[in-house]
């Protein structure tokens, strides 16, 4: 009496002053402890029973197995096995099926099954027990064959085996299946059993059908709080957060009471939704109410203001948090991580082990994330000490991360080795690398890994293709992107709005603008990134007027453009010389459409002045801007003024560029081609010695070519690739034919203090031209020549491989850090204005 009126101290107060105890006071009390939660404490006193000598009976054992089963116990669960064979119980059909429970419950679901199939006796409730079994252990499938068997051999299902079928089918997205079984219900009349229909509701939503889930949870006989929770949770989980607390409104009105559950799923869409104020009214519900105590709802709102970008109110809602569990601390390190606040997540993470909180997989999970972010390597060396003393190492999850962090943190290597070493791989781990090598300018390394990745039968996802097509446009490996693309269609990913922009890009970038624009015409769906896309894609080819085209046509479709779609547009009309429709673009975009100008803009706008030969304009713009000008905006500056040899304007960007970015490279590079054009040879050897000083050295070019599926790489000066005598051969004749032709090799872009013969021999070797000599040596005449750069292709590459395109009679296109160059017939797409 005292245990089922929850009185646990009387309980075993009273049992405590019992003169002598047999099996049923040990059972009483026993079940006493066990049904209120107190597990461990049960067991404990079943084995202090055995002790005194008395023999437990089937009842007893039931209720010890349940315990066993709730604690995940599978060793005590075992031992009682073997006890019950003793005693001579293991027939009693009550036994049997929490037998078949208990193990399903610890996971072994073939030990399970094994004992169910050797039953001599099987009721509806052994059945409904294997069920279970499989269901809880994310096997849906077999819990659909077991129902057939079970109807096979004449058992009636009863309105528990529908529910459990039910959940299976939901956890299969298993409509067909489900819709089958609704047919059962309503045969076997069982649609007005409250927890059978909503199961049902909840079974259609998680199968996306939330129409058909409405249409039932409307004609439902009878709803209580879980009915409307599971259409609650069928709006949240399909993206229907609107739709969720529209339905709360109305479950409010016909005064239906919301117990937590309700709270933390709409706290959940508020949060998909960042619905700040949505998620505050609810916050005033909660505390009316008094579920605020409540640790599960606690963490729920701060995670619903963490989503929504309140990372204060998050924190002082867990600083006043009552009860703290792991979740819950994981809620606010999860807030910051999410709002760039990295340094704030692993400080919490201190605080945490500071208050002896023991952090889970999901903890650091979120930290290496949170060090990724910082490229904090530190930081994330010693997470993963922790993670190797806490056995976290063979997490899947825990591993891909931590592979993800090294690679964010430019240590490729270490992330190799650890990705090399890792006992358990999925597609998330090979994702996680590939996105490493891809991130770090390693496209090559990327492509190859995902060779070795289908050889071992891993099957890639969406993100592992919009990876490897990233990594062909970065390399302008276009048939590589081509084989991509067949990849993707067989598996059936094209309509998947991601990998359809990623392919327009990637074609884009390779210079098929064309197949690019037949992709995104018929696009099955399309976003302003597919604009976006596109468009930069023609700005990238130069070609200004189809970019204004399409942004045109993008407007009036009614998708609004955004930061990403001006800075496109303007860079095309910067590249164009279009000068007058950029600064109207510039205009509109803060007049017309509300998009406040970010750096890029500015940059931008610099850009297609100082192209233009505008220099006193865009210092000008510069002197008005309404934000501090970055190191972009100086170095935009700095390249306008090399291409038309204004040595003053040059200076003084220079000096701003080297205060911001000491250790780069670049305005050094750009000033001494203004000091060598305009003939100062005094300040040229200055800035040389300023440079040595400085400790910076230039960034060595690199070209790649494709050529039958295989990229070669090509170094500025190199001779260590297998054919570099045919290529230098290659280079000599070429350099003759040039000069007959009445190439003039442009000195002024060898920096080195040495002989002219020995500088036209530098500029010979410049790794664009090895690359075309390669290509021209190694594919049939006619072929198209397609080269990446990873600099700005230099004044006299330009000038070159305009006469080779003429020479040879070839198509090459180049594509260099800032844009397409497509040369033909002696011509370049750019005009010469680059």
């Amino acid at each position: 009496m005292y245990s089922k009126c929850s009185s646990l101290v009387h309980a075993h107060k009273v049992f405590s002053n019992m003169p002598q105890h047999n099996v049923y006071s040990w059972t009483a009390i026993i079940s006493a402890y066990a049904d209120s939660g107190a597990v461990e404490e049960a067991i404990d006193l079943f084995q202090k029973m055995q002790g005194t000598g008395l023999a437990p009976d089937k009842v007893l054992f039931v209720v010890v197995l349940k315990a066993c089963a709730s604690l995940a116990g599978l060793e005590q669960g075992r031992q009682l096995h073997s006890e019950i064979i003793k005693r001579g119980f293991q027939s009693d059909v009550v036994v049997g099926r929490t037998l078949v429970n208990m193990y399903a419950k610890c996971g072994c679901t073939e030990d399970a099954r094994e004992l169910f199939d050797n039953m001599s006796e099987r009721d509806v409730a052994s059945w409904n027990a294997m069920i279970a079994g499989y269901a809880q252990n994310g096997l849906g499938k077999e819990a659909l064959a077991l129902y057939e068997q079970m109807k096979q051999e004449g058992m009636q299902p009863d309105n528990v085996t529908f529910v459990l079928l039910l959940k299976a089918c939901a956890s299969l997205a298993g409509l067909e299946q489900g819709r089958q079984l609704h047919s059962e219900i309503i045969k076997r009349g069982f649609q007005s059993d409250v927890v059978v229909g909503s199961t049902l509701v909840n079974m259609y939503a998680k199968c996306g059908c939330t129409e058909d889930a409405r249409e039932l949870f409307d004609n439902m006989s009878e709803r209580d709080v879980v009915s409307w929770n599971a259409m609650i949770t069928g709006y949240a989980q399909n993206g229907l957060g609107k739709e969720a607390l529209a339905l709360y409104e109305q479950m409010k009105q016909e005064g239906m009471q919301p117990d937590n559950v309700t709270f933390v799923l709409l706290l959940k869409a508020c949060a998909s939704l960042a619905g700040l104020e949505q998620g505050r009214q609810l916050h005033s519900e909660i505390i009316k109410r008094g579920f605020q105590s409540d640790v599960v709802v606690g963490r729920t709102l701060v995670n619903m203001y963490a989503k929504c970008g309140c990372t204060e109110d998050a924190r002082e809602l867990f600083d006043n948090t009552s009860e703290r569990d792991v979740v819950s601390w994981n809620a606010m390190i999860a807030g910051y991580a999410q709002n760039g606040l990295g340094k704030e997540a692993l400080a919490l993470y201190e605080q945490m082990k500071q208050e002896g909180m023991h952090p889970d997989n999901v903890t650091l999970v979120l930290l290496l994330k949170a060090c990724a972010s910082l490229a904090a390597l530190e930081q994330g060396k010693q997470l993963h000490s922790e993670i190797r003393k806490r056995g976290f190492q063979s997490d899947v999850v825990v591993g891909s991360t931590l592979v993800d962090m090294y690679a964010k943190c430019g240590c490729t290597e270490d992330a190799r080795e650890l990705f090399d070493n890792m006992s358990e791989r999925n597609v998330v781990s090979w994702t996680a690398m590939i996105a490493g090598y891809a991130q770090n300018g390693l496209g090559k390394d990327a492509l190859a890994l995902y060779e070795q990745m289908k050889q071992e039968g891993v099957q890639p996802d969406n993100v592992t293709f919009v990876l490897l097509l990233k990594a062909c446009a970065s390399l302008a490996a276009l048939e590589q992107g081509k084989q991509l693309h067949y990849e993707i269609i067989e598996r059936g990913f094209q309509s998947d709005v991601v990998v359809g922009n990623t392919l327009v890009d990637m074609y884009a970038k390779c210079g098929c603008t064309e197949h690019a624009r037949e992709l995104f015409d018929n696009m099955s769906e399309r976003n302003v990134v597919s604009w976006n896309a596109m468009i930069a894609g023609y700005a990238h080819n130069g070609l200004a007027q189809e970019a204004l085209a399409l942004f045109e046509q993008m407007q009036g479709k009614g998708t609004k453009p955004g930061e990403v779609t001006y800075i496109s547009v303007l860079s095309a009309c910067a590249h164009s010389g279009l000068v007058d429709q950029g600064r109207y673009v510039f205009d509109s975009m803060c007049k017309n459409h509300g998009v406040t100008p970010t750096k890029e803009h500015y940059a931008c706008m610099v850009d297609l002045l100082g192209r233009a030969g505008c220099l006193a304009d865009a210092v000008l713009f510069i002197n008005k801007m309404p934000i501090q000008p970055n190191s972009v905006v100086w170095m935009t500056l700095l390249g306008a003024a090399r291409n038309h040899g204004h040595v003053e304007i040059g200076r003084r960007a220079f000096d701003r560029v080297v205060k911001l970015e000491p250790k780069n490279a670049a305005p050094y590079v750009l000033l001494s081609n203004i000091y060598a054009a305009a003939g100062k040879k005094d300040e040229l050897a200055k800035i040389r010695n300023q440079m040595k000083e400085a400790g910076v050295k230039k960034m060595p070019g690199c070209s790649w070519i494709e050529v039958d599926n295989q990229l070669h790489a090509f170094v500025v000066g190199d001779a260590t690739h297998p054919q570099s005598k045919e290529i230098q051969a290659e280079l000599d004749r070429l350099v003759g034919l040039m000069k007959m032709a009445g190439y003039k090799p442009n000195l002024n872009f060898v920096l080195d203090d040495v002989e002219d013969e020995e500088k036209e021999n530098a500029l010979c070797g410049h790794s664009e031209k090895q690359a075309i000599a390669f290509g021209l040596i190694n594919t049939p005449f006619g072929t198209p020549i397609r080269i990446k750069k990873n600099l700005r292709v230099c004044g006299d590459c330009h000038s070159a491989t305009k006469i080779i395109s003429k020479i040879v009679g070839r198509d090459i296109s180049v594509m260099d850090a800032n844009r397409y160059h497509h040369f033909k017939d002696g011509f370049c797409s750019c005009g010469d204005y680059w």
